[in-house]
């Protein structure tokens, strides 16, 4: 058992395979500790997360050293049954890796019955296991780019069932009608860490399978807002974001929420909001008009701000203030000057529809309030027992321009010791371009060198957070984001400090990084 680090409030714990992995999760769920807030399983490995206030990191892992796992009851989900038509078409490669016969394929998946591990990858996406050991097969070597929802596959010891249609290198076997991820229905997962799974060949029963569809839920009829603003322009769709989705890792759902944490809740405490009330997160220019009295606050990266009132007039106003604006007024953002983005806040909130508890838009995952853009009208809530606007909200930090150079503090871990001494000199001596291929899921960066690895063996799924600095197998780091994915499949040389992930949320393309380890890397002694 190792405890690699991870950032200040989060530690991975590396076991020597899954179902030692398992019996620790539920040795953690019979036995919750002090200060643990989640905790993320994969593969060989549990990421937790924790409040550092409580507990700190090694006596957290001394507790867990602790733990009696041999005495963890093996969990006893619900059985779910799978309807199969085997027609993937990797199915004769998967003959040939395994040197079984298609049909003799298609009889021993479907006669094993599986466990749900974890989930990640996607939302709905279940990795399962307790599959025939002659089934386990490499992933493709060249991925799809596009595999249906529903598609059945298998990688490694791993048998999954795509929930939506995405990229990816698992071998395809099959499909099933059933919709695996429903947001209309509760849970919306189909597949939840502990069910038990079995797969049922279509073409081999004559059992009528009923597919479950989600209820149909009337929603209560909204109340007409008083406000309302009409987006006129908008060259980039605005999203709406607020601090994020907690406790869906689950159902393979990550956190997301906005980039600037400290600039969204500036622009709500300077109308009075509660600073998680969910606000635009502005890209580029826009500009919108108001059916009626509000007041809007605009934090982050600085840009020019116009309002046009219904006398003619053209008036200059400033972010981090509050801004009053009457029946008719038209405001107009500009593209910033620095940084990435900025947040638009109104007195009372967006009068939006929450998702998961959240009204983030997770750009990887596809949940959340769609895009707003030119002809969107947004209903703004009522401003009732709020407290007074902020008069002092300021920039939390100078944001960064176009050819500039940001320096991050990086804790080294979890998977430094997968790269050669000189890439570690490399990491912190070279500045990283921004490329274009940068969004909300993560900063793609380059240099005309590369980071070496020691260990090239394919890396376990595990947990990855925001801040992480994940290395593929070109050598370039990508740098996560809030809409990062869940898990991850390549070694991660280093997290982002906390206190610079809002920084580097304002990173812009072109722009360039230096990471600065604060520490050598080393694991976590209980």
């Amino acid at each position: 058992m190792r405890f690699l680090p991870v950032n200040h409030h989060s530690f991975m714990v590396e076991l020597r395979n899954l179902e030692e992995t398992q019996e620790l999760l539920r040795a953690l769920h019979e036995n919750p500790l002090p200060g643990v807030e989640e905790i993320i399983p994969a593969a060989r490995t549990l990421l937790l997360r924790f409040t550092p206030e409580i507990v700190k990191a090694e006596i957290l892992a001394r507790q867990i050293t602790r733990l009696d796992m041999n005495s963890a009851r093996p969990l006893e989900g619900p059985l779910v049954e799978i309807p199969v038509a085997y027609d993937g078409e990797d199915l004769p490669e998967v003959s040939t890796l395994t040197g079984l016969s298609v049909a003799e394929i298609i009889r021993r998946h479907g006669e094993a019955e599986y466990l749900v591990a974890f989930c990640g990858f996607a939302p709905g996406f279940g990795y399962l296991v307790g599959g025939d050991a002659a089934l386990a097969v490499p992933r493709r070597k060249t991925p799809r780019t596009r595999i249906p929802a529903g598609a059945v596959a298998l990688a490694g010891e791993f048998t999954g069932v795509y929930p939506s249609a995405s990229p990816g290198g698992w071998q395809l076997i099959g499909t099933t009608p059933l919709k695996m991820w429903d947001l209309s229905r509760k849970p919306p997962a189909y597949f939840q860490p502990g069910y038990r799974v079995r797969f049922v060949n279509l073409a081999s029963t004559k059992r009528e399978f009923s597919i479950p569809t989600a209820p149909v839920v009337q929603a209560p009829e909204a109340k007409a807002s008083a406000v309302q603003f009409t987006i006129l322009a908008a060259p980039l769709p605005a999203l709406l974001q607020d601090l994020g989705r907690f406790g869906e890792a689950r159902q393979g759902v990550s956190i997301s929420g906005a980039l600037d944490l400290s600039a969204l809740k500036s622009a709500n405490r300077l109308v009075g909001n509660d600073e998680a009330t969910p606000c635009l997160e502005l890209t580029g220019g826009i500009s919108f008009r108001s059916s009626g009295a509000a007041v809007i606050g605009i934090a982050g990266a600085p840009r020019g701000i116009r309002l046009h009132n219904a006398a003619g007039q053209v008036l200059r106003a400033g972010p981090y203030a509050p801004i009053a604006l009457e029946v008719g007024d038209e405001i107009t953002l500009a593209a910033p000057n620095a940084g990435m983005y900025s947040y638009l806040a109104v007195r009372g909130g967006f009068n939006v529809e929450k998702t998961l508890g959240s009204a983030s838009r997770d750009t990887l995952s596809d949940i959340g309030p769609e895009p707003v853009g030119a002809g969107c009208v947004l209903p703004v809530g009522e401003a009732a027992n709020l407290t007074a606007v902020s008069l002092h909200e300021a920039p939390s930090f100078a944001f960064p321009k176009h050819g500039e150079t940001v320096t991050l503090d990086l804790t080294l871990g979890p998977r430094t010791d997968w790269f050669t001494e000189e890439a570690l000199e490399v990491l912190a001596n070279t500045e990283w371009q921004v490329t274009p291929h940068s969004n909300r899921i993560g900063l793609r960066l380059n240099a005309a060198t590369c980071l070496a690895r020691i260990r090239m063996e394919e890396l376990p799924s595990e947990a990855v957070t925001r801040g992480a600095v994940q290395v593929p197998t070109d050598g370039k780091p990508l740098l996560f984001l809030a809409d990062h994915p869940l898990t991850g499949g390549y070694p991660v040389i280093g997290v982002v400090t906390e206190y610079h992930l809002n920084l580097a949320g304002q990173i812009p393309v072109g722009a360039k990084i230096r990471f600065r380890p604060l520490a050598p890397f080393q694991d976590i002694t209980p």
